[in-house]
């Protein structure tokens, strides 16, 4: 029964890993039917090798930050209990590579490749992997001061703060540090091109990709067969189905906002799906999507943010919710489990945003100085796909 109850669970994380490695081609593909035609090679190119970088990152360092296990032993001693630690690590690899896929759409059209790959690797090994060690493995014994002075730890089942605020955060510094892209803003900060979509349709597949994957991103951060919830499934559909409606109508059917509606519904509802009753799921998805709609337009019409993707309003903001939101929804006065606060909520939010401008800062302040994060005016006018990678996603005529 022991050798069929730890099978049973590598099969079951395996199969969560499989399905959050696959959004990894949503995310490829949401940026490549946002950027313009002339970089949708790179995005391709780096989604995939920012996966690889960010697997030999988390597998040599960022797993042992984290949780203070390596990888060295023999084979025989890894593949113990069916090799569960191993795919356990390929499942939290997953989350931890998503983090440069997020950072990617913000930079885009823009960034120099072979620094923002050692970007890639310098977050993953290190800036990602702190703040996730101290809300998921307990370290410094923050989680533990949170506890005494607000009454809960800072709960994230399934990382609305811990990937997707860190990433969104760390997106805004490198966009910030960046600049706008040449000639999308004048000089006296008005909008002198607006660069719509390449591909509603690439756009709208790399959506669903992403949408489908999370719920083996959501549900399967349980890791184990005999935590499974139900609730988490339901939960993430409510939170999904809320985020599509609202960035449906205050975008007033735009379907870049449709598209990403889902996206900020499921982001937010990650730290609490497994607390939440389903129309507390419902109203945080609904929250999120209307957040993404009006800071997107925020950043991109008044604050004169350049961030492509809106990887800043969709992760970093909406993520920072979703944080906020288990403490709301997530409480027995709302119809939720409990053992949650909103302080040690908004603790751990805090906390993490600040983790991640940090790290961004020092990420990107570094590689900035010493060799330089943006291509030359001339590579940005000829493209990221001929300038870096020499070739066109399509022949020319």
């Amino acid at each position: 029964m022991e050798v069929l109850k730890s099978g049973a669970d590598v099969l079951f994380i395996l199969l969560g890993a499989i399905m959050v490695l696959a959004m990894h081609s949503g995310f490829a593909f949401l940026e490549v039917g946002t950027v313009r035609k002339k970089n949708q090679v790179n995005a391709l190119v780096k989604i995939i090798t920012d996966f690889a970088a960010s697997t030999v990152a988390y597998f040599f360092i960022g797993y042992t930050v984290a949780y203070g296990v390596g990888f060295l032993d023999s084979a025989s001693v890894l593949s113990t209990k069916n090799g569960y630690e191993l795919v356990k690590f390929f499942f939290l690899l997953t989350f931890a590579a998503a983090i440069p896929a997020i950072i990617s759409g913000g930079i885009a059209e823009r960034a120099r490749f072979y620094p923002q790959l050692v970007a890639s690797f310098a977050i993953v090994s290190l800036v990602y992997p702190f703040f996730e060690g101290i809300t998921w493995n307990g370290n410094f014994g923050v989680q533990a001061w949170i506890a005494n002075a607000f009454g809960a730890e800072f709960h994230d089942f399934a990382g609305s703060v811990v990937v997707h605020a860190m990433g969104g955060w760390l997106g805004l510094v490198a966009v910030l540090l960046l600049g706008a892209r040449k000639g999308r803003f004048g000089k006296d900060g008005s909008i002198q091109s607006t660069h719509p979509p390449s591909s509603i349709p690439f756009l709208a597949l790399g959506a669903w990709i992403l949408t489908v994957g999370w719920f083996g991103f959501n549900v399967m951060s349980a890791q184990t067969v005999e935590s499974v919830s139900g609730l988490v499934a339901l939960n993430s559909l409510m939170a999904m189905v809320g985020g599509i409606l609202a960035a449906l109508f205050i975008g007033r059917n735009d379907p870049g906002f449709v598209h990403n509606g889902p996206l900020a519904g499921l982001v937010a509802v990650c730290a609490g799906s497994d607390l939440m009753h389903p129309i507390g799921a419902l109203a945080t998805g609904a929250v999120a999507g209307a957040l993404f709609v009006w800071a997107f337009t925020l950043c991109h019409n008044k604050w004169r943010i350049d961030d492509v993707l809106g990887v800043w309003p969709l992760h970093g903001l909406c993520g920072a919710w979703g944080g906020l939101a288990a403490g709301i929804f997530g409480s027995k006065a709302l119809g939720g489990l409990g053992g949650v606060t909103f302080m040690a909520q908004l603790a751990g939010t805090v906390l993490g945003i600040l983790v991640a401008v940090a790290g961004g800062a020092l990420v990107y302040g570094i590689l900035k100085a010493l060799v330089g994060i943006r291509l030359s005016e001339e590579e940005e006018y000829n493209g990221a796909d001929l300038s870096i990678h020499k070739i066109a996603a399509e022949p020319a005529d």
